[in-house]
C-alpha cells in the first residue's frame, strides 16, 4: 500500500504544462532564480485538484484564492529545492521514474473511463505530452526527496524528546482507529498470446503498406488506434530522450531519418515508427500503433490464476509469501513479500481494499477483486481496535510523530534559508 500512497500523493500534486482550460494568455507567474513558474501551471495545478477532488475550483472564488496562493508557494519551494539539488548533483533512479510514471498514467487512464481520448481531451494534449510532463515532475518529486532524505534522514529523535513531544501534543494527535495488517498479491491482466498475435499481424500489414508507397500520414489517420492520429496524423513532434516509454524510444533514436521501423511492442500494444528528423539529442518522430488491449477472457483467466493460488495458500500446499514473490506483479514484492503493513480501516486510498477487508477475520484470505492495478487477493493478518494512544502501548507511533515532526521542522528552517539565498520574484497577484 505504499506504493497506492505514493501514487495518490502524485495525483494530487502533479503540475501538467499546457492545459487549455480556463486560460486565455500565458503569463510568468514566479522567478525563481533562473528558473519561471507559468501561470498556466499554477492553473493545471488547480484543474488537477479540481480533476482529483470533484470540485469546481474555478467557480468558488475563494477556494480558488486559497488554493492558488498555496499551490504557487509549493511550486516556488519546489523550484528552490531542484536548484539545491542540481547543486548537490543528485539525480533520479530513470528506471524508478519510468515505473512510477506507467503507473500513473494508467490510473489516469482509468479515472477518464479507461479512454485515452478522454484524457486528452482533458488536459488538452496528446498522451505523449502529458506522458513528458508527468515524467519531469515525478523525477522533480523523487530527487526532492532524496535531497530531503540525505539531509535529513539522519536525525533522530532521543526517548526525552519523544516523552516531550508526547505531553506536549496528545491532545492534538490522532486517535488510534482500527487497523488492519495485510498482505496483498496483485496481478496485472496481460493480453493473451492469441490476442498479441492478431494485432501484430495488423501492424505487420500495415507496415506492409507504407512500405510499399502508401502516405504514412495518411494510413495512420485511417488505421492507427492512438486517438490522436486522427487529428496529428500520428506525428508526436520533436521529443528528447525520457520523453516516451523506453522501448519506443530505444528503436527511435537509433533509426535513421526517412526509415520505417519493423513493428515494436510496449505496454501501449504494437507501433511502426518513422524518424522524420534529427536535431541534436532530439528527434521528430511519427508512428502507428494498433493497441493491445486485455479481453474479458484474458480478465478470466486472471481471475482464475488467482484463485487457484489463493487455494494452494489455504491448503497448506504453499506460503502467502512464496505466492507473492513467484506471482505478485506489486513492484515492492521482493523487498516486502506482499506484506502492505498497517492501515486504518476509514483510510485507504484504494476503496476496493476497504470494501474487501471490512468483514474478514484475521487469517482469511479474500476472493479476488478488482483494483485500478489489477486483480488482488488479500490476506488479514490481524485486526486491531480502535484506542486512545498511549507511550505504554503506541510508543513506536508516537516515536514516528516526533521524528517526523523534528525532521520537518528542521527541513523548514533550512528551506526558509534556502529561499533566502535564492532569488524569487512573485509577478503575479492572486
Amino acid at each position: 500500500m505504499r506504493m497506492f500512497k505514493f501514487l495518490m500523493f502524485f495525483a494530487v500534486l502533479m503540475s501538467l504544462s499546457g492545459l487549455q482550460a480556463q486560460m486565455v494568455v500565458d503569463r510568468i507567474a514566479a522567478i525563481v532564480g533562473n528558473e519561471i513558474i507559468l501561470e498556466s501551471d499554477l492553473q493545471t495545478m488547480l484543474s488537477q485538484y479540481g480533476f482529483q477532488n470533484r470540485v469546481d475550483v474555478f467557480r468558488d472564488p475563494v477556494l480558488r484564492k486559497k488554493l492558488s496562493t498555496e499551490f504557487l508557494q509549493r511550486m516556488i519551494d519546489d523550484k528552490v529545492l531542484l536548484i539545491k539539488a542540481d547543486e548537490d548533483t543528485i539525480k533520479a533512479d530513470d528506471d524508478r521514474v519510468d515505473q512510477y510514471l506507467e503507473q500513473q498514467i494508467n490510473m489516469f487512464i482509468q479515472q477518464a473511463n479507461g479512454s485515452v481520448e478522454t484524457l486528452e481531451k482533458y488536459y488538452g494534449m496528446p498522451l505523449a505530452k502529458i506522458r513528458k510532463e508527468m515524467r519531469k515532475q515525478i523525477s522533480g518529486r523523487m530527487r526532492v526527496e532524496t535531497l530531503r532524505q540525505v539531509n535529513f534522514g539522519s536525525v533522530t529523535a532521543s526517548r526525552r524528546e519523544v516523552e516531550k513531544f508526547f505531553q506536549e501534543y496528545a491532545d492534538s494527535l490522532p486517535n488510534q482507529q482500527e487497523q488492519v495488517d495485510i498482505s496483498h498479491i496483485l496481478m496485472q491482466v496481460t493480453p493473451s498470446e492469441e490476442a498479441a498475435k492478431t494485432a501484430f499481424e495488423k501492424i505487420e500489414a500495415l507496415r506492409e503498406r507504407v512500405v510499399n508507397g502508401e502516405d504514412f500520414a495518411s494510413v495512420a489517420r485511417q488505421f492507427s488506434e492512438d486517438p490522436s492520429a486522427k487529428s496529428n496524423s500520428g506525428n508526436l513532434g520533436f521529443v528528447s530522450r525520457g520523453d516516451l516509454v523506453k522501448e519506443f524510444e530505444e528503436v527511435a533514436f537509433n533509426m535513421e531519418e526517412g526509415k520505417i521501423s519493423e513493428p515494436v511492442q510496449t505496454q501501449f500494444g504494437f507501433h511502426i515508427i518513422q524518424l522524420l528528423e534529427r536535431q541534436g539529442e532530439r528527434i521528430n518522430v511519427r508512428h502507428i500503433l494498433i493497441q493491445l488491449q486485455p479481453t474479458e477472457a484474458d480478465e478470466q483467466r486472471t481471475v482464475q490464476a488467482l484463485q487457484e493460488i489463493r487455494e494452494k495458500i489455504l491448503s497448506g500446499e504453499a506460503a502467502f509469501e512464496d505466492m507473492a514473490l513467484e506471482y505478485s506483479d506489486d513492484p515492492n514484492v521482493q523487498t516486502d513479500k506482499g506484506h502492505l503493513g498497517l492501515f486504518a480501516t476509514d483510510n485507504f486510498q484504494v476503496q476496493a481494499f476497504a470494501t474487501t477487508v471490512e468483514d474478514m477475520q484475521p487469517g482469511e484470505i479474500s476472493q479476488p477483486f478488482r483494483t485500478d492495478f489489477g486483480y488482488h487477493i488479500l490476506m488479514l493478518n490481524d485486526r486491531i481496535s480502535a484506542r486512545t494512544l498511549s507511550l505504554q502501548n503506541d510508543w513506536q507511533q508516537i516515536e514516528q510523530y516526533a521524528l517526523e515532526y523534528k525532521r520537518n521542522q528542521e527541513f523548514q528552517k533550512w528551506l526558509k534559508e534556502l529561499r533566502a539565498e535564492i532569488p524569487i520574484d512573485v509577478k503575479i497577484e492572486i
